[in-house]
């Protein structure tokens, strides 16, 4: 297949048909108890910068909404009938019923599986734990809208001897048991702390990243250990019933090394209770026999972090979560809330925090009033005359959305639907499909396209990058080109089956189906002007040309 049209990107018709929206809510009292969240959430953020409806961008469009909502909440684009739909649609209230519709869905759970697999795992091989265990139990709990305290407690309380739950301990058991590991990543993940320089010494640059801090994490796993379980046959975690850490800074000119019990940053320490030598174990150490003992540091962990009463807890999740819709955390990095890094909107951060624990830490209740909000539904650009006032607005004002490189699972989940692929394999089940069975078909494209543009195992998420193996995928890979070719039911099918003597239906039909846009006049006139003339065979090899210009467009790889 020739690339005569390579150079060719759509563009994105940001002008067009911006909603009407008031940037203040006349009469909004921020955190009165009969105001939604989502409208506190534009309160506060409105309030705190100057003249914000001067430079805020407005409501995003349907159709850019849409696509944002539908990537953010299913990890994926919507169907060209679904856009149509949803854009024809003429009830004010569709987007609420949009939003409760995709949190209600299976692709929902998927993605929160997907994404969260990646932020709790870091990509790391699946050594002691199949990764099809992990990944049930994640979407299970996704898929019950289990509290999300009770979904990492469940992590942090497992230990791998229940041969029917063994998802949750892969948390331990795949980072090989390894304390400084463990407590990096309980740290980061679920205390908003990267206290990996903490290990050695005070953080040089950050005076509330102590290494005491880290330690008193450590301090309830230094007593653990991945063991080889000879009746289960398979390595689950052990723990001893003694054990302390013992510290001393790089740094120090002093010999004598520091201890500390058990404790969560700043909170209270929790001694080892005084028991007897014959007292300490249910099940005593021997040649392979796992221990248990009868008082369990590890055991006090789940409530130690994930307490109502460690706020630090659920500010850390709320702002993940923030950060994940909305571009980039109210702190950021999220890794690194401390008191020489605030928060753009300290107010805020505190109301999400005390709502999302009166709320019982629900996920989707959360998810629902975030993406309900003004502020996540702005548009990615201003209007003309806010841009030329030339007014610098800093990411931090969130007076415009952020746009954002789409994750590999996102991307390869858009090429596979843009190109029809999916629908292929929706029209092959029948009465056979589910969400399930259809993801089944797709895994093994699907994979093939997120190990190539995943960071490498082990690894933090980085900002959008283009690498060469990935320019030379899209382009000369059949597994990529071959997605273009035509097939029954696939994109270039159907454009290739409408009249030609109406462009604008193929057009239509080719940036409904990428973009879940109707295209402008010009891009209309572009299409048109580029199918004009083609024999049968030419005009095939034109829509593969057209369609593969769209998913390697910067429209198509960003959530905008």
């Amino acid at each position: 297949m020739g690339r005569r049209i390579s150079y060719m990107r759509p563009r994105i018709a940001w002008s067009a048909c911006w909603a009407v929206v008031a940037l203040l809510v006349p009469g909004l009292v921020v955190g009165a108890d009969d105001v939604p969240l989502h409208q506190q959430i534009d309160s506060h953020i409105v309030a705190k910068t100057p003249e914000f409806e001067k430079i805020a961008a407005p409501l995003a469009a349907d159709d850019e909404f849409l696509r944002r909502v539908s990537l953010d909440l299913t990890g994926t684009i919507p169907t060209r009938e679904q856009a149509l739909q949803f854009l024809e649609d003429t009830d004010p209230g569709k987007r609420q019923k949009l939003i409760e519709q995709l949190l209600a869905s299976p692709e929902y759970a998927r993605h929160m599986q997907q994404t969260f697999d990646v932020i709790l795992m870091r990509r790391l091989p699946a050594k002691n734990v199949s990764a099809a265990e992990w990944q049930t139990f994640l979407q299970k709990s996704f898929a019950e809208n289990k509290p999300w305290n009770q979904l990492v407690a469940e992590i942090l309380s497992a230990d791998g001897t229940d041969p029917k739950n063994r998802g949750p301990a892969r948390f331990y058991l795949d980072r090989n048991g390894e304390t400084n590991s463990i407590t990096q990543d309980i740290a980061r993940v679920f205390l908003g702390r990267n206290l990996e320089c903490a290990q050695c010494h005070d953080h040089p640059e950050v005076d509330d990243y102590l290494q005491s801090h880290y330690y008193g994490i450590s301090a309830f796993l230094v007593r653990s250990y991945n063991f080889k379980d000879p009746k289960l046959k398979k390595v689950v975690f052990a723990e001893k019933a003694d054990g302390e850490v013992k510290f001393k800074s790089v740094f120090a000119d002093s010999k004598k090394d520091s201890t500390t019990p058990p404790r969560v940053i700043d909170g209270q320490p929790i001694p080892d209770p005084a028991m007897k030598k014959e007292e300490l174990y249910i099940v005593k150490p021997a040649k392979n026999v796992r221990p248990v003992p009868k008082y369990s540091r590890r055991g006090l962990i789940d409530e130690a972090i994930g307490s109502a009463e460690n706020r630090r807890f659920a500010r850390t999740a709320v702002n993940r979560f923030w950060a994940m819709f909305m571009g980039r955390g109210l702190v950021h990095p999220i890794d690194f809330d401390h008191s020489k890094n605030p928060p753009s909107h300290p107010e805020l951060l505190d109301h999400l925090t005390d709502e999302f624990i009166a709320h019982k830490f629900d996920v989707r209740w959360l998810l629902g009033e975030l993406t309900l909000s003004n502020t996540y539904q702005r548009s990615s650009r201003r209007e003309p005359a806010a841009i030329a006032a030339a007014v610098e607005v800093p990411e931090a004002a969130f007076a415009q959305a952020i746009m954002k490189p789409l994750l590999p699972t996102q991307l390869a989940a858009a090429i596979l639907q843009a190109t029809g692929e999916a629908d292929v394999q929706r029209k092959s089940l029948g009465k056979k499909l589910t969400e399930a069975a259809l993801h089944q078909r797709l895994t093994g494209l699907s994979n093939i396209i997120v190990k190539l543009f995943a960071d490498p195992a082990g690894e933090l998420p980085r900002d959008f990058d283009s690498r060469v193996n990935q320019v030379l995928f899209l382009s000369n890979d059949p597994r990529s080109t071959g997605l273009v070719n035509q097939k029954a039911g696939n994109l270039v099918d159907r454009a290739a089956k409408l009249p030609t003597d109406n462009p604008a239906a193929i057009a239509d039909e080719l940036f409904l189906s990428a973009f879940s846009r109707r295209p402008t006049e010009e891009e209309t006139k572009e299409v048109e002007q580029y199918l004009t003339g083609l024999t049968d065979k030419k005009r095939i090899e034109a829509l593969q040309e057209l369609t593969w210009a769209f998913i390697t467009s910067a429209e198509f790889r960003f959530n905008h």
